[in-house]
């Protein structure tokens, strides 16, 4: 039997800023999620990038860190007894380039303990239909949520959803920029620039019926309840949560 999708409370973290369990002690008041999004997780363990960058720009910021992880093995091993016990849902976020290791993955998962969903993440670039095959190997028990680019929601999410996708969210668009040293270096992009341009496609997604999971420079109480009002089922926070909480001002997270 497939289980819901369902947030008690509409407020979530991003992949990548928390890790990969829910932790007490990094001072940020979880009881104001409605669920737990784990770091990226692939198949096999990933190194850190060679040459891992951050560079501001104004408005936001280019991160390149390589996605490192300890491979889906090693994560369960070291945090599916967290999972189990968290007050919070979990989504585990899987890279999902490879339809079989995918599916691989998010069978293993229908298993565990207090996972709530499975949310997917692609490569820059990676086909429709290797992204329809992802959904056509993995559909099952446990809900599938689809991290597309922007450019691709409007065009492939009508489609995962009418063929058993939950919802869609919004991955975090990727952009290139020069370091000190004058190498262009390519990664994604946050910061509260993003912010109009991500209401824009929630609203747009919204209007047609996809069941939406909004982010993208979510950095006030007020950035989140505008993309709730535009539709979005759930707003995702990311760079906000690394932000040190401005004298008088509300956090998101």
């Amino acid at each position: 039997m497939k289980r819901d999708l369902y947030f008690s409370k509409p407020l979530v973290n991003a992949a990548g800023f928390l890790g990969f369990a829910p932790d007490i002690h990094n001072g940020l008041p979880l009881d104001s999620f409605g669920a737990f999004i784990t770091n990226p997780i692939s198949l096999r363990p990933r190194l850190p990038s060679a040459q891992p960058s951050l560079i501001h720009f104004p408005g936001g910021f280019l991160f390149h860190t390589g996605l490192p992880n300890p491979g889906f093995n090693g994560v369960l091993k070291k945090y599916s007894a967290k999972w189990n016990r968290s007050n919070l849902p979990i989504i585990v976020h899987l890279m999902a380039d490879r339809p079989e290791e995918t599916q691989r993955m998010v069978r293993e998962l229908e298993s565990a303990e207090n996972v709530m969903a499975v949310q997917l993440g692609f490569a820059p670039l990676l086909s429709d239909d290797i992204i329809l095959l992802n959904l056509e190997m993995c559909v099952g028990e446990i809900p599938l949520i689809f991290a597309l680019p922007h450019e691709q929601i409007l065009s492939l999410g009508p489609k995962l959803i009418q063929h058993g996708a939950d919802a869609i969210s919004l991955a975090s668009p990727r952009g290139a920029m020069s370091d000190k040293d004058g190498k262009l270096i390519t990664g994604r992009l946050y910061g509260q620039s993003l912010f109009p341009r991500s209401l824009d496609v929630v609203r747009s997604a919204a209007m047609i019926g996809i069941p939406i999971i909004g982010s993208g420079g979510v950095w006030t109480e007020k950035d989140a309840a505008d993309m709730l009002s535009a539709g979005a089922m759930a707003v995702e926070t990311d760079a906000q949560l690394w932000v040190p909480k401005e004298a008088g001002a509300q956090r998101q997270s």
